[in-house]
């Protein structure tokens, strides 16, 4: 059992997590001051702290200055903003963790999980959104309401993302949450040889070209009635591009080598690495197939700003490992944290073959993952993330302040999105900013 104190002056989100942790049968002792939960550290020694990082006596970042004197303690901070995260671990340690708001059971009882482990016979407890997703932080659930939302209708989307960020995997996600007839049919615009992309993409008739020694059905067709994914849609040839902008606009396909056509109905679902500014800068798609095919486009946020899923990827990896190889390995604490403050260039792609290297040289006796020396990638570009400012020597008002400016600015000056993303009050916002005599409130 653990002894957990938790700090939140959000009245319901404290009822709540009161109740999930006792349920996992923790003593928790709640509050929402700084002062009180001072006093309270100053009586009583704690495993866990759980704690909001504003509040509205002061800041939750002063009360880790009692760490220190209670270096077992492990503190989870309740927040969402990425440009901190490094440098609160730089100042702290390793025992800061992060949840984001609304938390569940299962993010709860991770808290208090010294390994990550999967037992072989037993099925993942990582939930999967839309039998696909994993991930809980707030750029994903952004993702995941784009997904529940287009999937009531029949629109055609463009997932726009870094290479390895999963676009794939939306689209399967789109597919099974339209809960459609018919199939989930993918195909790699890059892969085709520019002779037989039609061919591929619309069918062809037996003796429509030499080597057509049968009927082919393509992959719209296959798709008719479900979901087609075009993946590198960008890699297209341009000359060849109206082919399949008339077959969004008429709905129908004529096979080579064919006179009549078929009608078909299915969603497109494409996708690109390359930015809507690069398509229109480089000219590799057209303007009026962009319309066709970008009548919902969804951004999937690379790995590197929502971090705080890591966890749960790796928890999911390792299951699926244990699995396909009847195994029981799990991650240390360590080896968990230099995943975290690893950058991941290549995104969920290379996140997953890092585990399944450091899982081929497990150690087996303590059953842990061995990670290499070396986490970086050959083929990575690594820039440097913006930390909004944020540097050690900062007092812990500064840190504070650039974080409340860093997100107003994101978001256009709107104090409630503000505020909303901070996790406080809108009141609480104003204190704040009225405390600032240079800024206009």
């Amino acid at each position: 059992m653990a002894e957990v104190l938790l700090v939140d002056d959000d009245k319901r989100f404290l009822e709540a997590t009161v109740q999930l942790l006792s349920l996992l049968g923790h003593h928790v002792t709640a509050t929402d001051s700084i002062t009180q939960a001072r006093e309270l550290m100053g009586a009583h020694q704690y495993t866990h702290m759980i704690l909001d990082l504003i509040l509205p006596d002061g800041s939750g970042l002063h009360l880790l200055e009692a760490l220190p004197a209670q270096h077992n303690i492990k503190v989870t901070l309740i927040t969402g903003h990425p440009s901190i995260k490094s440098i609160v671990k730089n100042l702290y340690g390793s025992n800061i963790s992060y949840l984001i708001k609304p938390i569940d059971l299962q993010q709860l009882e991770s808290l208090f999980d010294d390994k990550i482990s999967a037992n072989p016979k037993a099925k993942s407890s990582v939930n999967l959104h839309f039998n696909h997703l994993v991930g809980e932080s707030a750029p994903m659930q952004r993702v995941y309401e784009m997904i529940e939302r287009v999937s009531a209708t029949k629109a055609n989307v463009m997932l726009l993302g870094e290479s390895g960020v999963g676009k794939e995997m939306v689209a399967a996600a789109i597919h099974h949450a339209s809960q459609i007839e018919g199939a989930y049919v993918a195909a790699n615009c890059g892969a085709f040889s520019r002779e037989l992309i039609n061919s591929e993409l619309f069918g062809h008739e037996k003796g429509a070209f030499t080597g057509a020694t049968h009927r082919k059905i393509g992959v719209f067709e296959q798709a008719n009635k479900g979901t087609l994914f075009l993946d590198e849609i960008t890699e297209m040839p341009i000359d060849l591009q109206p082919n399949l902008l008339r077959v969004l606009e008429t709905q129908k396909v004529t096979r080579l080598g064919s006179t009549s056509s078929v009608d078909i109905e299915c969603r497109v679902v494409s996708a690109t690495n390359r930015t809507e500014q690069d398509m229109a800068v480089e000219g590799c798609l057209r303007e009026d197939l962009y319309f066709r095919l970008a009548v919902f486009p969804i951004h999937i946020p690379p790995l590197r700003t929502r971090k705080e899923d890591i966890p749960l990827l790796v928890q999911h990896f390792l299951s699926n490992f244990n699995q396909e190889y009847a195994g029981d390995i799990g991650i240390s604490d360590e080896s968990l944290k230099r995943l975290m403050e690893y950058d991941w260039p290549g995104n969920v792609r290379e996140l997953r073959h890092a585990i399944h290297r450091a899982y081929i040289m497990a150690d087996q006796q303590q059953q842990l993952l061995v990670l290499p020396d070396n986490l970086t990638s050959p083929f990575s570009k690594i820039t440097p993330q913006s930390q909004a400012g944020i540097r050690v020597g900062k007092t812990v008002e500064e840190v504070e302040r650039e974080l409340i400016e860093s997100t107003l600015k994101h978001f256009d000056g709107d104090k409630k999105q503000a505020a909303d993303v901070l996790g406080i009050s809108l009141k609480t916002l104003y204190n704040r900013l009225n405390s600032y005599n240079d800024v206009e409130v």
